[in-house]
């Protein structure tokens, strides 16, 4: 089988393969916390948030997709198999049921929460050990702190 050479040094290797294989985790948990949340959301705020919750996973979609190819480009085979997501995931686990709009909001503000600080040690990780990975966790984390953000805002006044 062929294997992708990484043009990292083995101690470099280790450290963007770890940033990169929990940004994978971290964003595929937040995929299925937001659908799961999505097609459980009722309340009076039901089809904004039910929307605002499918950016998310959108976005959370195509962002684990750049982090796993990122992981392909250097050598690291990408792992976000149902069983590696649940037993390495940041994210807490989200209740079961419907979920009223204003508890929907604040379960992603708290999972949006865990992924950027997650996210945030893993951009610290990489800056000497590969600033291009580091500049994709970067520009992930942006996009995650504008969505938390927006939930934060979405439940002004609510707490």
């Amino acid at each position: 089988m062929y294997v992708v050479k990484s043009p990292l040094s083995d101690a470099d290797l280790k450290i963007v393969s770890e940033a990169l294989q929990g940004a994978l985790v971290d964003l595929v948990d937040l995929s299925l916390v937001a659908k799961q949340i999505h097609w459980n959301v009722v309340g009076p705020r039901f089809r904004s948030v039910h929307l605002q919750l499918d950016e998310v996973v959108d976005s959370a979609r195509l962002h684990s997709d750049s982090v796993a190819e990122r992981a392909s480009a250097l050598g690291v085979s990408p792992d976000g198999r149902a069983a590696t997501v649940a037993s390495s995931s940041g994210i807490g686990v989200v209740q079961n049921g419907w979920v009223k709009d204003v508890d929907a909001v604040g379960s992603l503000v708290d999972a949006l929460g865990a992924v950027i600080g997650r996210m945030r040690e893993r951009v610290e990780s990489t800056e000497t050990a590969d600033p291009v990975s580091q500049d994709l966790l970067i520009g992930i984390t942006a996009d995650l702190e504008k969505h938390h953000w927006m939930f934060q805002a979405e439940n002004a006044g609510n707490g």
